[in-house]
Parts: C-alpha cells; sequence; structure tokens
C-alpha cells in the first residue's frame, strides 16, 4: 500500500527502519559529508541524538575530523534542511512511493530524505543529488539491491517534487502537529502559520559586539538590527570570520541578547546568572561592569564558558552546581538571571532538531524545573533585588503562567514591566502584562534568511 502523506507517514518510516551506519564510502567527491549527514538525521529520528551532541564533543561523529571546512558547512545545511523539512519531505516521498520503502533497507530512508532535500531546496545539480544518494545505498549491503528504487525515485521527485511541495505550502507540516495545536490555540493561526513559515527558512548568524555595531555590520556585510545586534549570513567557519581571535563579539541570537539588558545600569553590582553556559548573557553582564557569578551544572559547559570569556577577555566567577541546591553567597545578590532550561521550541530555525525530539509530555516536568529554578533565585535575591526570568520556549506554561505561579506563591515578588523604549521601540515583542515575548515572525525582511527571531520570553521582576 502507498503510505500516507505528511509527517506522519515520515514518523512510521523510522519506527520500522532500525539505524545502521554506512560502509566506508569510496573517495568520491561530497560522498562523505552525505554519509555523516544521513548518520547524523539516522541519530535525532532514531535514536534520539541532539545534534550538538553529534556535531561536537565526545559524543561527536568520528567522521567529522577529516572532512574539510567546505565539506563539513554543506553536511551541516544538509542535516539542517532534512529536519527543517522534514515534514514536507514525508509528504512527497510517500506520493513518489508505490509501497513505501522496505523494512530492511535500513538506508534507504536516509538516502532518499538527502537525496530530495538537495533537489528541492539547494543549489545541487539534480543528477549529483541523485547519483549520490545512489552511492550511499549501494555502500550499504542491506540497502544496496535498493539502489535502483532509490535512483527512479529521486529522477521522479527532480521532475515532480516541486509541485509536490506546492500542494501543501499552506499545510504547515514542518513543525509536528501538537506543536501546531499548542501555536495555533495561543497566538491565533495566521501567527503560527507566519511562525511556521519563518522556521522553514536557513537562519541568520547574529553577533553581540563590543562597540561599533555599524563598523562591524560593515565588515561582515551585515547590518545592525534596531536592538544593536550585528546581523549577517555566515560562509565559512565562525573561528575565521574578523574580530573572533581578537574577542571582539560573540555569537547571540538578537531575542537572547534582550534579557540581559533588562536589567539597566549593572556597573559594580552582584549578578548571579544561573544555567549560564555558554555564557553569552554572561559576557554581556561582565561587559556591562556587573560582578558576575555564572553558574551551571555541566562541567564541559562551564569549561566551554570559561573558554570563552577567556577569548573575550571578560572576567567572571564560575561555579559548577546545580542551582537549586546551590547555597549561594549568605549577603545575596543584586540581581539575578535566570535562563532556565526548557522545551526550547523558540530556537527550532537554529536547532531543527528540537521539533522532532520534544514531546508534549516533556513540560511537565520542566515546568516544575522552572518552579524550584524561580524559588531558588527569589531566596538568593537581595531585598530590592531585581529577577529576570526568560526561556527560549514558545510555550506559555513555561514563560507567562511560570511567572504568574511564581507571583501567586511569592507575595514579596512584583513585575516591574518592560517599557518598548528599552527593546528599541519594538512594541509588538512587549506583551499587554510588560513582559517581552519575540516570535519567529517578528522582525521580517525582505530577505528571509536576515528576517526572524528565536522564540524568547522574558519577566522582570523585584523583590520588596
Amino acid at each position: 500500500m502507498r503510505p500516507r502523506g505528511g509527517t506522519a507517514a515520515h514518523v512510521n518510516l523510522a519506527r520500522r527502519m532500525p539505524p545502521q551506519r554506512f560502509a566506508p564510502p569510496s573517495e568520491v567527491p561530497g560522498l562523505a559529508a552525505r554519509r555523516i549527514a544521513a548518520d547524523i538525521v539516522d541519530g535525532v529520528l532514531h535514536k534520539h541524538r541532539t545534534l550538538d551532541d553529534q556535531l561536537d564533543g565526545a559524543g561527536a561523529h568520528p567522521g567529522l575530523k577529516s572532512l574539510a571546512d567546505r565539506d563539513r558547512a554543506l553536511m551541516r545545511r544538509l542535516v539542517a534542511t532534512v529536519l527543517r523539512r522534514l515534514g514536507t519531505l514525508g509528504h512527497v516521498l510517500s506520493r513518489l512511493l508505490d509501497k513505501g520503502i522496505p523494512s530492511e533497507a535500513p538506508r534507504a530512508q536516509s538516502a532518499l530524505l538527502v537525496g530530495a532535500a538537495q533537489i528541492l531546496w539547494m543549489d545541487v545539480p539534480d543528477h549529483a543529488a541523485v547519483d549520490l544518494s545512489v552511492r550511499l545505498v549501494q555502500s550499504d549491503r542491506r540497502a544496496a539491491r535498493y539502489a535502483g528504487l532509490v535512483n527512479a525515485v529521486l529522477r521522479r521527485c527532480a521532475r515532480e517534487g516541486k509541485a509536490l511541495v506546492e500542494e501543501v505550502a499552506d499545510k504547515s507540516l514542518d513543525v509536528p502537529p501538537w506543536l501546531l495545536a499548542r501555536w495555533t490555540a495561543h497566538y491565533g493561526e495566521a501567527t503560527a502559520a507566519d511562525m511556521v513559515r519563518a522556521l522553514g527558512h536557513e537562519p541568520s548568524l547574529d553577533l553581540t559586539v563590543k562597540s561599533e555595531p555599524a563598523q562591524w555590520a560593515n565588515r561582515m556585510h551585515g547590518e545592525v538590527l534596531p536592538t544593536g545586534t550585528v546581523r549577517t549570513l555566515l560562509h565559512g567557519s565562525v573561528t575565521m570570520l574578523p574580530g573572533f581571535a581578537e574577542g571582539q563579539w560573540w555569537v547571540q541570537d538578537a531575542a537572547a541578547a534582550l534579557p540581559a539588558r533588562l536589567f539597566g545600569d549593572v556597573a559594580g553590582k552582584a549578578i548571579a546568572d544561573l544555567c549560564a553556559a555558554p555564557g553569552g548573557k554572561t559576557a554581556q553582564l561582565a561587559h556591562a561592569g556587573a560582578l558576575v557569578t555564572a553558574v551551571d551544572r555541566s562541567p564541559a559547559r562551564v569549561a566551554r564558558l570559561r573558554e570563552n570569556l577567556a577569548r573575550l577577555s571578560l572576567q567572571a566567577q564560575t561555579v559548577v552546581a546545580d542551582a537549586v541546591e546551590w547555597p549561594g553567597p549568605a549577603e545575596g545578590f543584586d540581581g539575578i538571571l535566570v535562563d532556565a532550561p526548557c522545551t526550547s521550541t523558540g530556537t527550532i530555525r537554529r536547532h531543527p532538531d528540537v521539533a522532532w525530539l520534544r514531546q508534549e509530555s516533556d513540560l511537565a516536568a520542566l515546568s516544575a524545573l522552572q518552579q524550584r529554578l524561580l524559588r531558588k533565585s527569589v531566596s538568593l535575591l537581595r531585598p530590592g533585588g531585581m529577577l529576570v526570568y526568560c526561556t527560549c520556549s514558545l510555550e506559555p506554561e513555561e514563560g507567562e503562567q511560570a511567572v504568574a505561579a511564581l507571583l501567586s506563591a511569592e507575595p514579596d515578588m512584583r513585575r516591574v514591566p518592560i517599557a518598548a523604549s528599552e527593546v528599541a521601540g519594538l512594541a509588538e515583542i512587549v506583551t499587554r502584562d510588560g513582559d517581552l515575548r519575540t516570535l519567529p515572525c517578528h522582525l521580517p525582511h525582505a530577505d528571509p534568511r536576515l528576517g526572524g527571531l528565536d522564540g524568547f520570553y522574558a519577566a522582570r521582576l523585584v523583590k520588596s
């Protein structure tokens, strides 16, 4: 039987196809990048491993060490495109397959996804996308006999695929149904659709610069956003860009750069940054003159934070501890920033694996953790101290509802509304209650790659 279209078809295929690594590829240009891309896509869909885990650190794919920078960039874009367009790819492939992908061909699905993504959305000649996907299948002994199937399906995709994409252009297939239902209920159908469209585009590179944003925008061939962030398109490795080695800037989404500014003048104030790694907000606070204590439970992430601060020539005290259990200093803090662990649904454009790794059931445990962090933060604040709570989530349980629950439980805490003038006059990102709420569809641009923001929530509270 022909499988049904859309995300459900893809998920069903993924469940019945166990992952298996390719045999080492022959020396065909571009094949290694595609093999590793397929491995990493399998890691997300079958092993529930994050992209960060597979691309960096001890768990990184071993083949990455031998990839040239150009091939590494191609691999990353391949993976991101497959995951960003997974629902639409499921629809297209289900329409082109008469009987579905045989369960005994564990690599055929990956080869089809990688090949179709190149044909439909990447600047790769169709014949190259088809040929290399066929080679991927041929390099796997269990899938080799299906090389003809992969060849035929991808050739049809080259002829018919774009029309099949247009069939579902307004269907919002590229986020899981549970997320789309939530966003539609909370933000309205039109805004939810705008959000999904924004998530379909490759994101920009956002930089927080120490000074002279206009000069850095000119050097990076980018532009300065109203908030002061420098936005450009990445070509090559971040570490090779001007100013990186000199510590003149750090990578930080424009929305993520807003919460730390809500403290106002922090010069000389004692500020705790809980759940601080990788350290973008710590760097902002330290650069503004705060005496920062950066706390994170992960030794590896704190080590990365220290490396980042050293490159930036910025100072902060770092603590490896679970913030909920950390006693903190007896004298308390003038301010506390809580960038709480969350579902991260606001970062799907930059981290498209989040859409397929998170489940609605994750919300309960994360919301409980957020409440523990908030209560702990209140206990660490001095009277008159300020608490800025933020999450990179679009879910109200992790934003508006979390703060409402804290205010109900802690009568000593009150909200300090954020004014539009504090966020570059962007009134659309300030809620009726005076909180910050950015959406992926905010800051539209003629070039969609230069538009949009991560989905972020932030509230500012003070202890009486």
